[in-house]
């Protein structure tokens, strides 16, 4: 590794900066996200729902 802040040969290149909620590891903003996680939340519901509606039909 190189001594001086001069020669940085070989150190790698810079990285971007992130801002305090990606370093907590949330996702990025943008426009779609938010509604594509509200779709998969509401189609897990909707599966959770159907599962525990037969588990009571079958056990009635």
């Amino acid at each position: 590794m190189a001594k001086s802040r001069n020669n940085l040969l070989g150190v790698g290149g810079q990285r971007r900066k992130l801002s305090r909620l990606e370093q907590q590891g949330a996702a990025p903003r943008g426009g779609g996200s938010v509604k594509d996680a509200a779709d998969a939340k509401a189609e897990l519901l909707r599966r959770m729902r159907e599962r525990t509606g037969a588990q009571e039909q079958d056990q009635s």
